[in-house]
């Protein structure tokens, strides 16, 4: 690649750059300024008097740090049950031969393809009949129905342990429990990374399934305390800046601790030995 192709390549990508990072500058700023600047014209990203009073307001009118608490509860269990499901349903397929495993593995495949949105009454009526509308459970567990990528991710990463290595934990007198949990967990480290990423990504930004499911204002999740802030009624954009700037720290917080592995988990195979 010549110097010119670099140059205009490295242009472009700080160009997107710049695109993707607009709206981010934008609710930081906002999340500042006094809510007749946020619609004022000329717009301006940096506030002419900044404020924490939307911030103030924030934590004095709602129970913002129950719905915290309530965010980081519902997507960790999630993620930590993901990783669960995902890593021994990945060493099953890629390790274990059984009959049916083809057929099972192109049923988990399949369910990657139905939308969520698809099952969404099922689901509703079989919580009803177990009684779990509003609880936790009722939030987390169906969810994990649609743990297929997970479990195909960690199958691809499993194909890559050499078998000898499972099958000299086994003469060493190692169950299949002790394989799974000091040769195969291990190893599989950085893909583990990534996959907690994504569940703890996705569980943290849920809304519909929450405001299915959830009755209680005081078991509401992030998201759904943030949406009342703005209504037919209610229009707080200043909090509600705030507030979705509280949220995505942190999600930043768990992609700098798990960096290193997020970025081995993305690239661990794509470079040819």
């Amino acid at each position: 690649m010549g110097i010119p192709t670099r140059m205009v390549t490295y242009a472009a990508l700080c160009l997107l750059a710049l695109l993707v990072l607009i709206p981010l500058f934008w609710l930081i700023g906002s999340a500042f300024k006094p809510s007749g600047e946020i619609f004022s014209y000329p717009p301006t990203f940096l506030p002419r008097d900044p404020t924490l009073v939307n911030f103030s307001r924030l934590f004095e009118e709602m129970p913002i740090v129950r719905y915290i608490i309530n965010s980081t509860f519902l997507a960790t269990s999630h993620t930590v049950l993901l990783l669960i499901i995902a890593t021994m349903g990945g060493f099953a397929f890629a390790k274990y031969n059984f009959r049916g495993r083809g057929v099972l593995f192109g049923i988990v495949l399949g369910s990657m393809m139905i939308p969520f949105h698809l099952v969404l009454v099922p689901l509703f009526s079989l919580l009803y009949k177990l009684g779990w509308l509003d609880t936790y459970q009722g939030v987390i567990l169906p969810y994990l129905a649609s743990s297929g990528f997970g479990i195909f991710l960690m199958r691809q990463f499993i194909l890559g342990i050499p078998i000898d290595l499972i099958d000299a934990a086994r003469i060493d007198g190692s169950s299949e429990f002790g394989v799974y949990w000091r040769v195969i967990i291990p190893t599989v480290k950085p893909a583990m990374g990534a996959l907690s990423i994504f569940g703890f990504l996705g569980a943290w930004n849920e809304f519909l399934w929450p405001m299915i499911v959830l009755r209680d204002s005081d078991k509401y999740t992030l998201p759904l305390g943030l949406a009342n802030l703005v209504g037919v009624y209610r229009q707080e954009y200043g909090m509600l800046m705030a507030g979705t700037l509280l949220s995505i720290l942190p999600i930043m917080a768990l992609f700098l601790a798990m960096q290193k592995e997020f970025v081995q988990g993305i690239t661990l195979g794509a470079v040819k030995e």
